[in-house]
């Protein structure tokens, strides 16, 4: 038989997972192949990682009196015995932590009987996790059975075994698909692919296959190494950036019986579901079906018949000019469809796929792949995340993501469980969601209250998408170095403590918000007695600059400085900035010397937006701790979820957690009340 028995500590990765071996049948009728297919397996993958057992001579070494006594026996008492045998198999394939591979009888049918009699038991539903079928034409097979010198067999026509074969298939893959065990064809001219399934089967499971997922979504998005990106749109492709299901379509591209219905769709129903089994056998599907080539060639066929709505095509145009955004679409179904429908639509450059399809993707993508994607860009790379979905598939990326939105077909098209799923969400306040309407004529789902509606096309969604915190950092300039050492330094403070903040600040005002703001033209009196142009900030005169009390003062003088036409105003407190201040400002500008959590610059953020939700927020400091600007910290958070323009201009970023208190407080230091109590 051979098969290893003796103990390792070498364990495959699927074993070690989840405390119980991968074990894989090789079933077809008899004579088939199965027994040379096992000795040739053997000599090519060895005994490292696998071990191979032929069912009947299991039996042999466990029944008194070996095979011959077990054909003796009643029915009943064979199941027995046979379920005894893959109960074994089980356990040295747990107990070794090798894939075990083994060959067995589905069922036995003579021509002179009008049923066969199945031989399996339910057992082996419970040990089994693969199997595989050899699906050769029943002409090879009869000649096999006659050309067989090793055992003497019943002589079958081609007729009655090719309808064996078909009845085995049938009863195997409605068995597996109901006990969640993975099932495929091996064809005749395709042998070499048991080999690379077997390796397949040994190493992957959920945890691998989510890894392989996000290592794919990194390279993706240029991830690893460290990378520019704020923001990620990750998009559902079927029904969300198109109308089509592209997993039916590519099905319809397959003959098959008129009244045949897509085998995706009793698939994914009861007891699978949207589960990583279900996806994997999708896989399985697609293998089976259809070669490399072919997989391709259906897959631009495809991919010619969909087009994307205009509205994301517009969207997605406007992330592609974006350093600090990206986007992805992570697919359930088959990635190449899409890498073709984005390269149709020219965006492959900018927006990558992540999805499956063929083995040689690696992984599959399910709901909880989806929502696992979103928390890595979250937790891992401290990433804002958009998402965008229509089904039930996408509600744990939704509920994920940082800001959602539930696309809304027509009604006859979609999802008709959706709904439940985003009334918890909703009730539980597990998300952000929002809906679009395409087209925009289609009902809404659940009401607009409940689930308000926005367009992907407004203005102010596109600008909400797409903003983000806007962070001068000055740190490395030599002018900066010279300026910090007289505000660092402890020897310095009072008037001259002062007058380096003032200097910070109108530096500051030239050389970076003249070029974050921009300027304007207006005319001056030239010397020679002609007018000319001069230059000032963009609507200066609609500028408000705020001194936040008592540190900020001095470097908001330097900043006043700098644009001398704009409005100053003192503030203690945020409530000192008023609605009627506000009215005919198109930009604020807050002053202080030091940003340390970031928490009372924030309120002032905060209360500004709530008075104008438009107006341009720019804080300028001297020292910005670097956390408090940092991925995923409030003031970048409110900056991604409110809109609006939120622009930093910091002297110095530091990495220094400090808060200064008496003699190391910038406010004393400033006002010689060091030793104040």
């Amino acid at each position: 038989m051979g098969q290893d028995l003796s103990h390792s500590d070498t364990r495959s990765p699927l074993s070690a997972a989840h405390g119980k071996a991968v074990v894989v049948g090789i079933y077809g009728i008899s004579g088939s192949g199965k027994s040379n297919l096992l000795e040739q397996l053997e000599k090519e993958l060895g005994g490292e990682y696998f071990a191979y057992y032929e069912g009947s001579k299991v039996i042999d070494t466990i029944v008194p009196g070996g095979l011959d006594a077990f054909k003796m026996m009643a029915e009943q008492d064979q199941a027995h015995w046979r379920g005894l045998a893959i109960d074994k198999i089980g356990k040295m394939c747990t107990d070794l932590g090798k894939v075990g591979i083994v060959t067995g009888h589905f069922m036995f049918w003579s021509e002179e009987e009008d049923t066969g009699s199945t031989v399996y038991t339910e057992r082996d539903m419970q040990t089994f996790s693969h199997i595989l079928y050899l699906d050769f034409p029943a002409k090879i097979f009869a000649q096999r059975r006659q050309l067989d010198t090793k055992r003497t067999r019943p002589s079958f026509s081609a007729n009655h075994l090719h309808r064996w074969q078909q009845t085995e298939i049938a009863q195997l893959r409605e068995l597996c698909r109901i006990h969640g065990v993975l099932f495929t064809l091996i064809s005749f001219d395709r042998t070499e692919r048991v080999s690379a399934l077997l390796r397949d089967f040994q190493q992957h499971n959920e945890e691998y296959n989510t890894s392989c997922a996000t290592k794919m979504l990194d390279e993706a998005l240029l991830l690893d190494p460290p990378h520019p990106l704020e923001t990620v749109l990750v998009l559902d492709a079927d029904k969300t950036l198109a109308a089509e299901d592209t997993g039916l379509l590519f099905w319809k591209n397959i003959p098959r019986p008129k009244d045949e219905e897509c085998p995706l769709t009793k698939l994914f129903s009861d007891p699978l579901r949207y589960s990583y089994t279900a996806f994997r056998q999708a896989t399985l599907l697609y293998e089976e079906a259809v070669g490399d080539q072919q997989f391709d060639n259906i897959c631009l066929n495809v991919a010619s018949a969909v087009k994307m709505y205009p509205e994301f095509v517009s969207l997605l145009q406007l992330v592609a000019e974006k350093q600090h955004i990206g986007a992805v679409v992570v697919t359930c179904g088959p990635r190449r469809i899409w890498d073709k429908i984005l390269e149709k639509e020219g965006l492959s450059q900018k927006v990558k796929v992540i999805g499956g399809g063929r083995l040689s993707d690696g992984f599959v993508v399910t709901p909880a792949v989806k929502g696992a994607l979103v928390a890595h860009l979250q937790d891992v790379h401290q990433l804002y995340v958009w998402a965008f979905g229509d089904s039930p598939l996408d509600l744990e990326m939704l509920c994920q993501a940082d800001r959602a939105v539930v696309v809304v077909g027509e009604a006859h098209a979609r999802s008709q469980s959706m709904d439940g799923g985003l009334i918890s969400a909703v009730d539980n306040n597990h998300a952000w969601l929002r809906q679009a309407l395409i087209p925009s004529t289609v009902p809404p789902r659940l009401d607009t209250t409940k689930l308000p509606r926005i367009q992907l096309t407004d203005h102010e969604f596109v600008n909400s998408v797409l903003s983000h915190l806007n962070l001068v950092d000055a740190t490395d300039r030599a002018a900066t170095k010279l300026l910090m050492t007289k505000m660092r330094d402890a020897t310095v403070a009072g008037p001259m403590l002062r007058e380096a903040h003032r200097r910070a600040g109108w530096y500051l005002a030239n050389e970076f918000l003249a070029d974050a703001i921009g300027l304007e033209e207006f005319l001056i009196p030239h010397v020679q007695g002609h007018n000319v142009a001069g230059y000032r900030l963009l609507q200066e005169l609609q500028t408000l600059i705020v001194a936040v009390m008592r540190g900020g003062e001095p470097m908001a003088f330097g900043v006043n400085d700098a644009f001398p036409h704009a409005m100053f105003l003192h503030a203690n407190t945020h409530n000192d900035i008023t609605s009627e201040l506000l009215k005919v400002r198109e930009r604020i500008i807050l002053v202080d010397s030091v940003i340390n959590s970031g928490k009372s610059i924030l309120q002032f953020v905060k209360h500004i937006r709530s008075l104008h939700t438009t107006i341009h927020i720019v804080i300028v400091a001297g020292v910005v701790q670097s956390q408090s600007v940092c991925r995923r910290s409030p003031i970048r958070m409110f900056a991604h979820e409110y809109g609006g323009k939120l622009t930093i201009v910091a002297l110095r970023l530091s990495e220094n957690k400090f808060t200064g208190k008496g003699t190391t407080d910038t406010g004393n230091r400033l006002f010689n009340t060091v030793h104040l109590p």
